[in-house]
Parts: C-alpha cells; structure tokens; sequence
C-alpha cells in the first residue's frame, strides 16, 4: 500500500467564523484506493500559499511511501533544507498529512485510529466550551460585559459543560508582549468573579490569553484573577519565550497552559522544562497524531496533562479525540459544536453533556 494522490480543500466556515478564518480539509488516496482526510491548522500565509507548501512536503516526503511509515516520513520533513528544528509551517503541513496516514490505517484494518496508537484508555473525554454571545446577546458587547458572559456560562453549563473558556484580558498585537491595561486587569478579575458567581463549583474557569503579556504583566494578571481559582492560565506569554514562561509559572498558584502555537515534542520540552503544567496541542500543527503521543507521554513523565486545542474543523476534532482515547494524563479536549461541521464529514465526535464519547467509525472521519 502506497500513498499516491492528494488533494486540497480550502474551507472558509460561515461568519461568524466560529474555528478560525480558513481550514484546510486535505485528502490522501493509496494505490489500491482507501483515502484518508487530514486537516492542517491555519498558517501565518494565506491558503494558497500554504496549500503550495501541503504538495511539496507531500511529493518530496511522503509519496510512493507506506502511509504505515510515519515516524520516517516525519524525519523526511522535519529535517529537510539541513534544518532539524521545529517549522510551524513545515510541520503544519506534515501533520495534517499525516493525520490522513493514520485516516488510511485504521480503514485498512477496520480499526479506530486509537486501537492503533496504545488502545483505549478513557471510554469518554471531558470536553470544554469557548463561552460565545447567546442568540439575543449584543455581538460586540459581550466580549466586555461580564454579566453576558456569566449569562453565556450559566447556558453552557446547564447543557452539561464543566468547563468554560473566556479571554478579556485584551489585545493580541504584533508588538509582543505588553504590560496590561489597569482596565484589562479589572476587567478579567470582574469576568472571573461574574462567571464563578454564576456557575459556583459546577464549572472550572479556563483563562484564556494570546502570549500578549511581559512577564510582569502576566503576573499582574494571574494575581487579580487568582480569587476565583481558573484551572488554568492560558498562553500567558509569547510561544516561544520559555524562560518568560516559567516566570510566571513561578509566580502564580494557577497552573500555566501552553501549545497552541508550538510544533513538535522539541518546543513542547522546553515549555515543560520551564514550568507549563498544561500542554495544549493543535494536532494540525504540533507533528500530528504520532508526535502528539510523544508529547503526551513527556507531559505524564513530567507530571503534567493535556488539553489538545482546538481553533479549527472537523477533522482535527476527530483526531484530538482518538488521540485522547489513548492518554493516560489527559486533562480535556476543546470542542467547537457547528452545525457547518456535520456538512463537510459524517462520523464527527459528539458531546453529550460536557463529555465527548469514542466513535466506533474506524477512522477519526468520512467525506
């Protein structure tokens, strides 16, 4: 069995754009016909270009080879040009690639991807919410008003949600990191005691941020919200200042969580080295399936858990849950409900009350 053809589907979701501003849905066929679907996480070039970057890491590393060849086909892409050293556009590539292998495999053998990748460990996952306006909210408002976004929390975890997402603490820009705004710092402590007065002890709160903070500010942040004991501090810092990290993990009771702009088991190290106690890898980006399993057992060895994110489609969902399955410290799994997602593949994971179940389909989705 031999990896031959690939195509491309640009997918832009409908607005409000709930996942992100474009998903590429890619599909892989052998050459005795079993396809597999693969999604790589959106790239800092436009989708063109980086469908441009999916063929050529697919022609020069992966075609005409086994797709059981993961680990080689990996070390083809991760240490081409002389590079051997994390590429978030590379590994972007690769990994929604590879994630097809995995796709082929488990149609091959009429098996679940995880069956393949150690066997089930967790029959559920718990799945958390990004907390988004309700129906007759303000669109523009919400994003400011505590009191909407308690209402939004209140809503969620009535439906079965243990866990909410929320980000107030300000603008990501491309300066890098900032001190924070007295009104961002008074305005994320005023979200955290509105959402933990609205759901008590039902929820945990999961603060979200962009790495838009100095240190400092970070720690500012974490001291006003700290009251109301969010399970994590999301991104505190930019991605890929590590000693910045561990700054603040230093300075703070709440555990520090990072990963959604990290690619490989190399930058998921450090980040663990320096103190993040929850690491959060898109699948789309991170290596793929095969990686995330490397950086999920250097998370347990280190006492720490993952929550692998999700700003993207279905597919990366899918793939998310089958490589939760497999995890011993696995904490949570993000999840985006759309009913867009339904159109594009059957066999998405579902979330019923606040936990999603593995899905018998033998692979992470169809067409």
């Amino acid at each position: 069995m031999r990896l031959t053809d690939l195509e491309i589907f640009p997918v832009a979701p409908p607005p409000p754009g709930w996942g992100g501003r474009y998903w590429l849905i890619l599909r892989l066929t052998t050459d005795d016909g079993i396809t597999g679907l693969g999604e790589v996480y959106a790239s800092a070039v436009g989708p063109r270009a980086m469908a441009a970057v999916i063929a050529d890491v697919f022609a020069r590393h992966m075609q005409g080879t086994s797709p059981e060849n993961v680990e080689t086909m990996f070390r083809r892409a991760y240490s081409a040009g002389f590079t051997q050293r994390p590429d978030p556009s590379v590994m972007g590539a690769f990994s929604g690639l590879e994630m097809a292998c995995w796709d082929i495999l488990g149609k091959a053998r009429d098996r679940p991807v995880w069956a393949l990748m150690g066997g089930r460990m967790n029959d559920r996952l718990r799945a958390y919410t990004y907390l988004y306006p309700e129906p007759h909210h303000d669109p523009n408002r919400f994003w400011v008003d505590a009191e909407l976004a308690a209402e939004a929390a209140s809503a969620r975890v009535a439906e079965g949600w243990t866990a909410v997402k929320f980000d107030p603490a300000g603008p990501y820009t491309m300066r890098g990191g900032h001190m924070p705004a007295m009104s961002d710092i008074t305005r994320s402590a005023d979200f955290c005691a509105a959402i933990r007065g609205a759901v008590g002890d039902r929820a945990d709160l999961l603060f979200g941020t962009h790495g838009q903070f100095t240190p400092a500010g970070a720690i500012r942040l974490a001291q006003a919200i700290a009251p109301d004991d969010p399970l994590w501090f999301e991104e505190p810092v930019p991605p890929d200042d590590f000693p910045a990290l561990g700054a603040v993990a230093r300075a703070t009771t709440i555990p520090v969580a990072t990963g959604e702009r990290l690619t490989t088991k190399a930058e998921f190290a450090a980040a663990l080295a320096h103190g993040a106690r929850i690491l959060q890898p898109a699948l789309g980006r991170a290596g793929g399936l095969w990686e995330g399993k490397k950086i999920a057992a250097l998370a347990e060895a280190a006492g720490a858990q993952i929550a692998p994110h999700l700003y993207a489609g279905p597919v990366e969902w899918a793939a998310n849950v089958h490589l939760g399955v497999t995890c011993p410290n696995i904490l949570m799994v993000e999840a985006i409900e759309s009913p867009f997602h339904d159109a594009l593949v059957s066999g998405r994971p579902q979330v019923e009350g606040g936990f999603s179940r593995r899905q018998r389909p033998p692979a992470s989705a169809s067409p």
